[in-house]
């Protein structure tokens, strides 16, 4: 496992990354194997600290947590325990993923992280002219081909507001997202009909 430990703002000390490295090593070795990547950021946000695990643990299979405490070692603690449940609830897809099914290279696509509108760029914006967000960052990606309940173990895997996939179906693309309630959307522009 390639580990990396960083601190935002805070200086991390070898008695903390050596917890770090035990406590990751145990949660892998219990669960899954050997995730091949692993990073661990651990930051101070006004009197809480943060730490953000994300495992990169197959191929296409990030795995994410965060949690907030008073002190860092319980920071780092609760976000380990939250990716051990993540991976425990799991298991046995991510280990199965790719049996049974064929699997197909995913579509490539590009990634945009467009500025927000702030206070200025909407009173220069409300001209005549209409202007384009400013492009932040520019990211070749892939939109994978996935059955709706792997669409759906990935989303809760990687804790990420919404992904997009091919349905492997009906071979049209989907998304699925988390809405504010706490459910999970689906949307299916041509439902389950052939194209």
């Amino acid at each position: 496992m390639n580990l990396s430990v960083k601190g935002r703002q805070l200086d991390l000390g070898e008695a903390l990354r050596e917890h770090v490295a035990a406590k990751l090593d145990g949660v892998f070795g219990k669960y899954f194997g050997d995730a091949i990547e692993v990073v661990v950021t651990l930051s101070r946000e006004g009197h809480l600290y943060r730490s953000l695990v994300q495992a990169h643990v197959g191929r296409g299979i990030q795995v994410q947590a965060s949690a907030d405490a008073g002190e860092i070692y319980a920071a780092f603690d609760a976000s380990a325990d939250r990716l051990a449940k993540r991976l425990r609830r799991y298991k046995r897809r991510l280990r199965d993923h790719h049996k049974g099914t064929p699997q197909l290279a995913g579509m490539p696509a590009l990634q945009y992280v467009l500025a927000a509108p702030g206070d200025e760029e909407e009173e220069e914006a409300s001209g005549d002219e209409e202007a384009a967000p400013p492009i932040i960052a520019e990211m070749e990606g892939e939109v994978p081909e996935l059955t709706v309940s792997e669409a759906l173990m990935r989303l809760d895997l990687s804790d990420e507001p919404a992904l997009m996939f091919r349905n492997r179906a009906h071979g049209g693309l989907n998304m699925i997202y988390r809405r504010r309630d706490g459910n999970v959307g689906w949307v299916d522009p041509r439902g389950n009909r052939g194209a």
